[in-house]
């Protein structure tokens, strides 16, 4: 046989492939089936999507799915329960492998997860009890964020004082909320809950803030204003602000964002503390339970990220302006280590 240029040309190019082949694809093999190939297929179905909390927390989802490569599918039903039911179905018939719930009511979405499990699909259900075994639930440990605001409330207030409480029953992170509050009211009997009041209806501020105003014309003698969803206590703020009342009242509340910083460290402001977990990072947890049980592995059926307290003090001392900063001047609320085997991606990496 002839040696020839070319001959030795195409052979340098099978040795610069084979070298390639060998490089790059390893990064793909370390990960397991079937996320070793191309073409998984996820879907998150949302109940709630209004708010800094939501798109924070899709952008988790989005992030995580990105890192692992898999084709995600994003349904918004806005607060209607049997829409997302039917997107359960949407979903199952979109030939997806994986579905993250996301929040909805227990009536609803009960028999829409069994039939997606059914179908033989993984299903993962994020603040929404859909009472299945088989379906892991991620959460922020609801309780613990109520605990830690309250703490902070007694820590600031003492134990007497008259409150008003924002709630919306049927809601998995708003109940377990609420046992919390209902156990702290037992321990600090010098606590009298004058006024309970809530809503979902959009926008939650603005709707929040209608209440409020009755709420305080009723009862200016209201001390502490827990509203552990940070939509309630912006509504709440809104009505504090606007009655003058801002130096008297103080707001504890659960979540955090940017637009929450801000009004946080605004002069003045009534809202004191709230207890937070990052929704991005919550959005990667649930994208990497879910990816867990795709590889044959087992996350748990309590899949709980840790909170964190966040107090205007802190904000204002460590000149903390945005969730970027809050990333860097607290580094436990930038990433917890939940769901996290040695082959899991982290979008986090520098």
């Amino acid at each position: 046989m002839k040696i020839t240029r070319r001959l030795l040309g195409k052979a340098a190019l099978g040795l610069a492939g084979a070298t390639m082949l060998m490089q790059f694809p390893a990064l793909a093999a370390d990960k397991p089936a079937p996320f070793d190939k191309p073409g998984v297929k996820i879907a998150l179905v949302r109940y709630l999507s209004t708010g800094d909390f939501f798109q924070a927390y899709l952008s988790g989802v989005e992030a995580q799915s990105k890192a692992l490569g898999v084709d995600l599918r994003v349904l918004d039903s806005r607060q209607d329960a049997a829409l997302q039911a039917d997107m359960v179905d949407q979903a199952i018939a979109l030939g997806v492998q994986g579905i993250i719930i996301q929040h909805g009511l227990t009536e609803s979405m009960k028999e829409a997860a069994q039939r997606a499990v059914d179908a033989g699909i993984k299903v993962v259900a994020f603040d929404v009890n859909v009472e299945n075994p088989k379906i892991p639930q991620i959460e922020q440990s609801d309780r613990d964020l109520a605990r830690l605001a309250l703490e902070q409330a007694v820590k600031d207030n003492g134990e007497s004082w008259k409150a008003g409480y924002v709630y919306v029953a049927g809601i998995a992170p708003l109940d377990r909320r609420n046992e919390t509050w209902v156990d702290v009211k037992k321990k600090h009997a010098g606590i009298d809950e004058v006024a309970m009041f809530g809503t979902l209806d959009n926008p939650i501020a603005n709707s929040v803030a209608n209440q409020a105003r009755s709420v305080l014309s009723a009862h200016p003698d209201i001390k502490v204003m827990f509203a552990p969803y940070d939509e309630f206590a912006k509504g709440v703020k809104i009505a504090v602000d606007e009655a003058g009342m801002n130096k008297d009242i103080k707001i504890y509340s659960a979540d955090i964002s940017t637009s929450d910083i801000a009004a946080m460290r605004e002069p003045d402001s009534a809202w004191a503390a709230t207890a937070a977990t990052n929704p991005a990072v919550v959005g990667q947890v649930s994208v990497r339970a879910l990816a867990q049980m795709l590889a044959g592995e087992d996350p748990g059926h309590n899949v709980i990220v840790p909170p964190t307290l966040i107090t205007q003090k802190d904000l204002i001392d460590k000149d903390i302006k945005n969730m970027e900063d809050l990333s860097a001047k607290l580094p436990q609320f930038a990433h917890a280590d939940v769901a996290m085997p040695a082959w899991m991606p982290n979008p986090n990496a520098k």
